[in-house]
């Protein structure tokens, strides 16, 4: 194995292990793909440091564990954005009104002037 690869593979395992990141945000913050992330970890880093690789394991497979966790929470963050810019886009005058309006309010806190078509 080329030197300068040993070096990346050592260095994102660490990085990996000091920030508990994800392959995703490894690959990005060093510019590469998340395969060649998961190549160098999972297959490449073992030949170099057992130890290491160990320990790396141990941070991907929590990720694994909380993954669908994270996506729950990204998918909640999406609803709330976009339910946030249609509420201002309702209230300057620049969005729709239609009986849809009201799904985006918990019962009992329909935004609504006419109490008659609220109820």
């Amino acid at each position: 194995m080329k030197q300068y690869m040993e070096k990346r593979i050592i260095s994102i395992a660490h990085y990996t292990i000091d920030h508990n990141s994800t392959v995703r945000s490894t690959a990005k913050k060093f510019g590469i793909s998340k395969s060649t992330v998961h190549k160098d970890l999972t297959e490449r880093l073992p030949q170099i440091d057992h130890h290491l690789a160990g320990e790396v394991r141990e941070v991907l497979e929590i990720n694994k564990q909380e993954r669908h966790i994270r996506g729950g929470q990204a998918t909640k963050e999406k609803y709330l954005q976009q339910h946030h810019s249609h509420f201002y886009n309702k209230n300057s005058g620049t969005g729709s009104s239609s009986h849809h309006d009201q799904a985006f309010f918990p019962i009992g806190q329909q935004n609504c002037d006419n109490k008659s078509r609220c109820g």
